[in-house]
């Protein structure tokens, strides 16, 4: 489709501030973003073909963060893309309590597929609140709090994710504009606040299984995202 042991504190949102300058797409100020400096770069093979691995730095926070890419993207029209929050548990640890693993998965292989896009790979673990404080939540979810929930009682908002970082990653790359592959409305509006055209949104309907039922219920219903979870 297109279209409960006390928390430690989570990082501010990497995409605050006030400042505001020009205007986005669409009509609105775009915001003013922190800065990614780009270290270095390497080929990454994978089973769906082999990708450019570029790291970058924010220095602000001292976190890095990297880019995957393939084929020229400086030159051929919006580029299909994932701005992806990183998750230990479904990335690496193949959790089924989230579909970020298979929404990460299948968006290298559709970008492998057409030749052409990339992964913007954020270090914003659980929703921006940090790896220790996602296993509280998941303990709290274990007992009853579905995952919005959860992060209310530990004292954050439901997300806390930014996307700042992606402008300064973007234009070190010469793209303006993505065809994105995302659920999540807000994401699509987050970037066009930073100046950054979103062509197209593209749903990643995948890793649906019976243990993140609830989870992507939730997401759907108290966070907005496009997630059809019909005979799911």
């Amino acid at each position: 489709m297109t279209d409960a042991n006390p928390a430690i504190d989570a990082e501010p949102s990497p995409e605050g501030g006030d400042n505001v300058h020009a205007t986005a797409p669409g009509g609105g100020p775009v915001v003013a973003a922190p800065h990614a400096e780009y270290i270095d770069s390497c080929d990454l093979p994978t089973p769906w073909g082999t990708f450019r691995l570029h790291g970058f730095i924010d220095r602000a926070t001292g976190k890095e963060h990297v880019v995957l890419t393939l084929g020229d993207l400086a030159n051929g029209g919006p580029v299909l893309a994932r701005v992806h929050s990183e998750c230990l548990t479904g990335d690496a640890l193949f959790s089924q309590r989230c579909d970020c693993g298979a929404q990460l998965e299948d968006a290298l292989r559709r970008i492998a597929a057409e030749g052409r896009g990339m992964v913007l790979y954020l270090r914003q673990e659980g929703r921006g609140i940090g790896l220790i404080n996602k296993i509280r939540a998941y303990h709290l979810q274990d007992t009853g709090a579905d995952t919005v929930e959860a992060n209310e009682a530990l004292g954050f908002a439901a997300d806390l994710r930014g996307y700042g970082l992606c402008q300064s990653m973007l234009a070190h790359f010469g793209v303006t504009a993505l065809r994105l592959m995302t659920n999540n409305p807000a994401k699509v509006v987050a970037l066009q606040k930073l100046g950054i055209a979103v062509s197209e949104r593209q749903s990643i309907l995948v890793g649906h299984n019976a243990c993140n039922r609830r989870y992507l219920l939730t997401k759907q219903d108290k966070l907005g995202h496009f997630i059809d979870t019909a005979g799911k």
